[in-house]
C-alpha cells in the first residue's frame, strides 16, 4: 500500500510513519515547509513544499497514494497562538489538498481531527452524529476541515473519512510543547512544584501507541462502514485524579491543589461505532501511560523550565539554581578567555608599521560592549585598561605611566565609546523584551476577549430565544391547551411528554406520577435516553431534586452528574405532589433561569390540562366501574387500551395486558385479591365478552413473569394476551 502523509515534525508523525513502514508499507511525506532540513528514515521520498503550492496535484499524480493522511489537528506547521491568521491558511492548504484528491479520483483521504470540535461540556459520552459547537478559532478551523470532507465526500464522491481523537498524550521530545492536560500537568509540576486540578472537569485520554494502532487498523480497512469515527479509549478521568497520578510519578516535593469551581464539564467521546466495526483492546492505561511521560519530562527536566521556574523538588531548585549561576558566570569567563588573544595582538601591534594605530583593546571594548551591553563593556574596559598600563611598563615605571596625561585620555576614551555602545544595546534589549512582553500580554488579552465573545454569543442566542419564545407566548399557550385538550382523559399524560418535550426543544422527556410519599412511577418517555432511571424510582433519595421539587422550584444539574436529568420540575394539585417532569436532553448553556420559568408556565399549564381530564374521570367514575369495584367496564377499558397502544406505537409508554383465569368468580371477589398485588399505575378491566383483564403501565415481556408468579401466589392464574 502506497501512503502519503501529511503534515509536520512531531512524535505523532515519527509514529505513524514507523508503523507503516515496519508493516511494508511504501511512505511518501509532505512536510507543509519550503526547507524541511530534517530527515526521515523510513520515509521514501520526502516532498518540501507548502499546502498552498500549485504543485500538490503534481506530487498526488505522482504518488497515486491509496491512502492520504493530513494531520489536522496535530499538524505543528500551524502556530495555533496567532489562531485568527492561521486559519485562513489551514482552510486554504487543506481545500487545495482535497482539490488534488479529487481530480486524482484514487484512494481513501483521512482527516484527523480532535474532541475540540464539541466544546467541553456534555452529560453523556460524545457521538459521531452529535452536533459540532467549536469554541475559539483553532477548534473553529478542525470543524470546517471537517466540513469541507464532507462535503467533497457528498458532492464530489471522494472517499474522506474523519478521525477524532479524544486528547492523545505520548512522551514529548526535550524542549518541545504538547497540547493535552497531561503534559500541561507535569510541566506545571516542574515549574512551581504545584498541580492546580479542577475535580469537576471530567475527560478521557488515549496513549499515542493506542492511538496509531486503533487508526492504522481502519486505515487498512478495505471500505469503512462509517465517514466519522472516534479514535478513544473510553476510560474517563477526572482531573484531580491524573494531578494525583502525576504528583506519585513525580516523587515528593509535588503539592495537589484543588481549585474545584464552577459548573461540570465532562467531554468523552464515545468509541462504541469503532469497537463494533473493528474491535478495540487498549494497551497503555493511565497508570503506566502518565508514568512514562512524567519520568521522562523529570528526567529532561532542564528542556522545558526556564531560568525563572521554581522547580519541582530540591534536586529540581539545586539544579535550576546552579544553571541561573552559570549562566551568569558565562559572560564573564567568556570575557577572561577572549582577553588574552587581544593582549597578545595588541603587543605584536606595537611598533607595527601597518599595525601600530590600529587599537585592539578598543576593538575588545566595543565587541562585548555590542554582544553584552554595558556591564560587560566596563568589565572588559578594566581588563583593557591593565594589559594597557602592564604593556606600558615594559619600557617605563608604573609611576610614569600613572602621571601620562595620555593615558587617562586614551581611558576615558576607552569608557565612553564602550559605555554607549554598551547603553545602546541594554536600551535595544529592553525594547525588545519589552515588546515581546507586550505581545503576550495582548495575545492573552485577546484570548480572553475571545473566550468572553463566545460567551456573550451563547447569552445572545439564549436571550434571542427568550424574546422569540416571549412574543409568541399567546402561540404557546394556545398551541399547549388545544394539543392535550384534542386528546382523551385517558391520553393526556401520554402526549403531555410529547408536548413539553416540543415546547422545551428536548428531545429526552420523561413523566413521573407520583405513587405515594416516597416513590414515583414512569408513566411516559419520549427516548430510550429519558427511561435511564428505570420505571419506578425513590425520589425522595434524590436529595438535591427533591430538596428543590419540595420547595416547588426547579431543578438544574448544575454538577452535570450522570444519573440526574439536566432539569426537573413538580406539578402539584391542593399541595400535594403529583406529577414530576424530567428533561434529559438539555445542553448546558441552556439551563438558565429563562429556561426554568419555561418549565414552570409549561408544567402549570399540563397541570389544567391532567386537573381537567381528572375531574372528568371523576364525574363519570359510577358509569365507568363496575359497581362496587375498581374494575374498569369493557367500553372504559377499551378506550384505555387503545390509548395505550397508541401511546405504544409513538414510543411513549410500554405496556403488558394479562388475563385472570378467574374461573367464574364474581368481579369483586377478584378485584379485592388482586388489589394488593396489583401497583396503583395498573389497571383491572373487563374485555372481550366479560373477560377480566389487568393492564401493566410500563412493563415489558421480559419482566412480566415475577408479576405472573405474585397473581399466582394470591390464587389466581393470568397469561399474556397478545397486544392491541
Amino acid at each position: 500500500m502506497v501512503v502519503l502523509l501529511i503534515g509536520g515534525s512531531s512524535v505523532l508523525m515519527n509514529a505513524m510513519i514507523d508503523k507503516f513502514s515496519k508493516n511494508g508499507h511504501r511512505v511518501y511525506l509532505l512536510t507543509g515547509q519550503r526547507e524541511g532540513h530534517r530527515s526521515y528514515r523510513h520515509v521514501f521520498e520526502k516532498y518540501n513544499f507548502p499546502y498552498e503550492s500549485g504543485s500538490i496535484k503534481d506530487i498526488l499524480e505522482s504518488i497515486k497514494p491509496d491512502v492520504t493522511v493530513f494531520t489536522g489537528a496535530f499538524d505543528t506547521n500551524f502556530d495555533w497562538e496567532q489562531a485568527g491568521q492561521e486559519i485562513v491558511r489551514y482552510t486554504a492548504g487543506l481545500m487545495n489538498i482535497l482539490s488534488a484528491c479529487n481530480i486524482l479520483r484514487k484512494g481513501k483521504f483521512f482527516y484527523f481531527s480532535s474532541q475540540e470540535v464539541y466544546g467541553d461540556a456534555h452529560m453523556d459520552n460524545v457521538k459521531e452524529e452529535e452536533e459540532l459547537s467549536p469554541k475559539g478559532f483553532r477548534a473553529m478551523a478542525l470543524a470546517q476541515g471537517e466540513d469541507m470532507c464532507i462535503n467533497y465526500r457528498r458532492v464530489q464522491d471522494v472517499d474522506t473519512y474523519i478521525l477524532r481523537f479524544d486528547y492523545p498524550y505520548w512522551v514529548p521530545e526535550a524542549g518541545t510543547t504538547e497540547n493535552n492536560p497531561c503534559f500541561a500537568m507535569c510541566l506545571e509540576a516542574l515549574k512551581t512544584g504545584r498541580i492546580s486540578a479542577n475535580a469537576r472537569r471530567v475527560f478521557s485520554m488515549i496513549y499515542l501507541n493506542d492511538a496509531v494502532e486503533l487508526a492504522y487498523k481502519l486505515m487498512c480497512a478495505e471500505s469503512p462502514g462509517h465517514a466519522r469515527y472516534h479514535i478513544s479509549s473510553g476510560e474517563e478521568i477526572g482531573e484531580l485524579e491524573l494531578a494525583e497520578k502525576i504528583r506519585q510519578a513525580l516523587g515528593s516535593g509535588i503539592e495537589v491543589v484543588d481549585n474545584t469551581v464552577g459548573l461540570g464539564s465532562r467531554l468523552v467521546l464515545d468509541n462504541g461505532r469503532y469497537k463494533k466495526e473493528f474491535g478495540q483492546k487498549i494497551f497503555n492505561h493511565y497508570d503506566a501511560g502518565v508514568k512514562m511521560v512524567a519520568a521522562y519530562m523529570k528526567r529532561h527536566s532542564s528542556s522545558f523550565l526556564t531560568e525563572d521556574d521554581a522547580g519541582g523538588g530540591l534536586a529540581v531548585k539545586a539544579w535550576n539554581n546552579l544553571r541561573r549561576i552559570f549562566r551568569a558566570v558565562v559572560p564573564f569567563l567568556e570575557n577572561l578567555i577572549c582577553f588574552i588573544p587581544f593582549f597578545m595582538m595588541n603587543n605584536r601591534a606595537v611598533g607595527s608599521r601597518f599595525f601600530a594605530r590600529l587599537d585592539f583593546y578598543l576593538l575588545y571594548v566595543l565587541l562585548f560592549a555590542v554582544v553584552y551591553g554595558q556591564q560587560q563593556a566596563i568589565f572588559s574596559g578594566l581588563l583593557a585598561i591593565m594589559g594597557f598600563c602592564f604593556r606600558q611598563m615594559y619600557d617605563r615605571t608604573g609611576f610614569e605611566v600613572l602621571l601620562d596625561y595620555n593615558t587617562y585620555v586614551w581611558m576615558a576614551q576607552l569608557f565612553i565609546v564602550g559605555l554607549i555602545v554598551g547603553y545602546l544595546k541594554d536600551q535595544l534589549r529592553y525594547i525588545r523584551n519589552e515588546s515581546s512582553a507586550r505581545v503576550r500580554y495582548l495575545n492573552g488579552q485577546l484570548k480572553d476577549i475571545k473566550d468572553i465573545n463566545d460567551s456573550n454569543v451563547r447569552m445572545k442566542h439564549n436571550f434571542e430565544t427568550q424574546v422569540v419564545n416571549h412574543k409568541d407566548s399567546l402561540g404557546k399557550i394556545y398551541e399547549i391547551s388545544a394539543s392535550l385538550e384534542q386528546y382523551g382523559p385517558e391520553e393526556v399524560l401520554f402526549y403531555a411528554a410529547q408536548v413539553l418535550s416540543r415546547l422545551m426543544d428536548c428531545g429526552d422527556v420523561a413523566v413521573y406520577t407520583v405513587a405515594n410519599g416516597d416513590y414515583a412511577r414512569l408513566f411516559s418517555a419520549t427516548s430510550p435516553e429519558a427511561r435511564k432511571l428505570g420505571n419506578s424510582i425513590k425520589y425522595t433519595d434524590m436529595e438535591t431534586l427533591h430538596g428543590e421539587l419540595k420547595n416547588r422550584r426547579v431543578y438544574i444539574n448544575r454538577d452535570m452528574e450522570e444519573k440526574m436529568p439536566m432539569m426537573a420540575g413538580a406539578v402539584y394539585s391542593e399541595e400535594k405532589m403529583q406529577l414530576i417532569l424530567m428533561l434529559w436532553g438539555i445542553p448546558w448553556e441552556r439551563m438558565t433561569l429563562g429556561e426554568a420559568n419555561r418549565l414552570t408556565i409549561i408544567g402549570a399549564l399540563i397541570q389544567n390540562a391532567v386537573l381537567r381530564a381528572n375531574r372528568y374521570l371523576e364525574a363519570l367514575k359510577n358509569r365507568r366501574y363496575v359497581e362496587g369495584t375498581n374494575v374498569l367496564d369493557e367500553e372504559a377499558f377499551t378506550h384505555l387500551v387503545k390509548a395505550f397502544s397508541d401511546a405504544r406505537d409513538k414510543g411513549l409508554t410500554e405496556y403488558v395486558l394479562l388475563e385472570i383465569l378467574d374461573e367464574g368468580e364474581d368481579y369483586e371477589n377478584v378485584a379485592r385479591s388482586l388489589g394488593s398485588a396489583i401497583r396503583q399505575t395498573d389497571y383491572l378491566g373487563i374485555l372481550k365478552g366479560g373477560k377480566l383483564y389487568v393492564l401493566l403501565s410500563n412493563t415489558s415481556r421480559e419482566n412480566v413473569d415475577g408479576i405472573v408468579e405474585r397473581f399466582r401466589n394470591t390464587g389466581y392464574a393470568s397469561r399474556v394476551e397478545e397486544l392491541i
